[in-house]
């Protein structure tokens, strides 16, 4: 009898103990069910990839698909010059400026004055053969390409209406129709965008960078908010209008145009590679995902330095050149933006790419210079950094004089 009661004492805990079994393994189950799920569906979930990849990070190059930027058989000459003393470093202590580089998780660091590269470092098991992944700097390249598009008579001008080339968006909201291709390059087009810190799997900023079909996502998740030209918004919906656009209009992938206007008439000395959203759709990242030597964004940053011009070749027109970069809020809301280029605001005349984690192509024509950084991460915060990059270019323009 006494045997029966402490069973019956034991009989509930014991039940609550194989609920909680039952519980913990039904969660643990289930939980593995979502990331077994998430890895099967890598190649057609923007969520299944914000789960499995998480944050960004430089080994995205490689986990994205993506297309060649083919270089030609000329390499256009970048010579060494004298090699420039940077000084001490900007966060104090022994080793100078080197040691910045170091502390900082700096890949390459490469400073061209006059056309000569001046001082050159790649870290971090790098090398000047090294594809860095520079995210928004594509942005800056698309810019070049629409610039080139319309030099070449295939875009009319930046105040055609983007449904002119993508009428489907009408179908959605007649609104549209008032977003002009200056509107979106400028980051001013009003359309709705929803970002977090986090990779939370419903933001637009998930659904732009880990979307595994960006054509559908741009013409399906963009929508209107308010007015365009009234307010800068950081908007990745943007870019891949303008990678539409381009694509229609030039009847090939953004890719390609990118290899035949662009990397080879620079004569860049490597292919280049641009991530795509996926194998089935193809489309290439715009808002993202070009990868490359830091010599050859050295190249680019030097044409538009030159004002569209590198070598003997004229790549994009001047008037491009000086309307994307100009420190002007005549036509959009933002002074420090321009065609999906930064402008110095603090030394007019200058500008510059930039991308997550301290990707940059810092373009100074008053000093002569050209400074490319890429990095697996900040190190510093945006405006140390341009402090930093403003700092080394006026030792040439002191220099100079």
């Amino acid at each position: 009898m006494a045997s029966a009661m402490r069973g019956g004492r034991r009989g509930p805990f014991r039940r609550w103990l194989r609920r909680l079994g039952f519980g913990v393994a039904f969660l643990v189950v289930g939980a593995l069910g979502v990331f077994g799920w998430a890895w099967a569906s890598l190649d057609s979930s923007a969520i299944a990839r914000a789960m499995i990849w998480m944050d960004a990070d430089v080994g995205d190059q490689l986990r994205f698909p993506s297309r060649v930027i083919a270089a030609g058989d000329a390499v256009s000459p970048l010579p060494r010059g004298d090699e420039a003393d940077l000084g001490p470093s900007p966060l104090g202590g022994p080793g100078g400026f080197d040691a910045f580089l170091r502390q900082t998780d700096t890949r390459a660091f490469l400073v061209v004055q006059d056309d000569r590269v001046v001082y050159e470092r790649h870290l971090g098991g790098t090398d000047r053969g090294t594809l860095h992944t520079t995210w928004s700097v594509a942005k800056s390249v698309l810019s070049t390409l629409v610039g080139i598009a319309i030099d070449e008579g295939l875009i009319g001008s930046v105040d055609d209406p983007v449904t002119e080339y993508v009428p489907e968006l009408l179908e959605r909201d007649r609104r549209f129709e008032r977003i002009t291709l200056r509107h979106l390059l400028t980051m001013s087009s009003g359309m709705r965008y929803w970002e977090t810190d986090l990779p939370w799997p419903f933001a637009d900023d998930t659904y732009t960078y880990y979307g595994a079909d960006l054509r559908e996502i741009a013409l399906e998740k963009s929508e209107v908010e308010q007015p365009p030209g009234e307010e800068f918004h950081y908007n990745n919906y943007n870019p891949l209008l303008l990678g539409l656009v381009l694509e229609r209009v030039s009847g090939m992938p953004v890719a390609e145009y990118a290899s035949t206007r662009l990397w080879q008439p620079l004569g860049a000395e490597r292919d280049a590679t641009w991530s795509l959203d996926s194998e089935d759709s193809g489309f290439e990242k715009m808002e993202s995902g070009v990868n490359a030597t830091a010599a050859d964004y050295a190249r680019f940053g030097l044409a538009m330095l030159h004002g569209g011009e590198w070598g003997d070749t004229r790549i994009v027109s001047e008037d491009w050149v000086g309307e994307a970069t100009a420190l002007d809020t005549a036509s959009d809301p933002a002074d420090r933006y321009q065609y999906f280029w930064w402008v110095e605001v603090e030394r007019p005349g200058r500008f510059y790419a930039l991308g997550n984690l301290g990707q940059y192509i810092y373009v100074a024509p008053d000093a002569g210079t050209v400074i490319v950084r890429t990095g697996n991460d900040w190190g510093v915060d945006n405006e140390t950094w341009l402090g930093v990059l403003r700092d080394v270019s006026d030792r040439f323009v002191i220099d100079a004089d």
